[in-house]
């Protein structure tokens, strides 16, 4: 299908759209944190795990500012738009597609909404794509949720219920916005939620997403 190749098209072309001081979507992120984020992500195992293991944080700062003085915002981008070094674990085969498809669309519309780029038209084969990735990605992405959750695609007739809970919020809305909702970018994906109001409420006001 190549999706992530198209969708790491989509992200280099909008961060030099937008520009490295930008803001995205990425609470406390410019263009430029992202891009560096990106690239660190798929290229050097030992930052990316600063995120997750709070002593190693400051390995991740250290070796973000590095990657940031390194190359020019977009000599950055250029190197994210040739895709994972040979010694990445995103370059075996498959696994680009499989990792990077949800996470590069996810941030080309954190960079995209903020600047007022157009809606892209995605198609109804991405669409598919995506839905059926939140059959595995919904659940973990939505465990924090305080209460029961249903998506429900607007393009085509079809529900997942991604949570169970005595009371219960429905998520409308095409499978790419709910991907975002999921990912935490609520106020920002074009979906309906469907429920009581307080219970609408203490979800938006509580879900991190990732």
């Amino acid at each position: 299908m190549g999706f992530a190749k198209d969708e790491r098209k989509a992200l280099c072309d909008a961060l030099l759209e937008a520009g490295p001081e930008s803001p995205t979507l990425c609470e406390g992120w410019d263009a430029h944190d992202l891009a560096v984020h990106v690239w660190i992500r798929e290229n050097d195992p030992l930052a990316v795990s600063g995120a997750f293991i709070k002593p190693l944080a400051g390995v991740t700062e250290a070796r973000s500012d590095a990657v940031r003085s390194r190359w020019t915002f977009a000599e950055l981008v250029e190197r994210i738009r040739r895709g994972p070094g040979l010694a990445s674990v995103f370059a075996i085969p498959g696994l680009d597609e499989l990792a990077n498809t949800g996470e590069f669309f996810v941030h080309t519309e954190d960079v995209r909404r903020p600047a007022g780029l157009p809606p892209r038209d995605l198609g109804s084969e991405f669409e598919g794509y995506v839905a059926a990735s939140l059959e595995k990605m919904a659940k973990p992405l939505m465990r924090d949720a305080t209460c029961g959750i249903v998506f429900e695609r607007t393009d085509v007739p079809e529900t997942l219920r991604v949570k169970p809970g005595s009371s219960t919020v429905t998520v409308a809305g095409k499978p790419s916005e709910l991907l975002l909702f999921a990912f935490g970018r609520m106020a920002d994906a074009d979906v309906e939620l469907i429920g009581e109001p307080a219970t609408v409420a203490k979800l938006t006001s509580t879900h991190q997403g990732f």
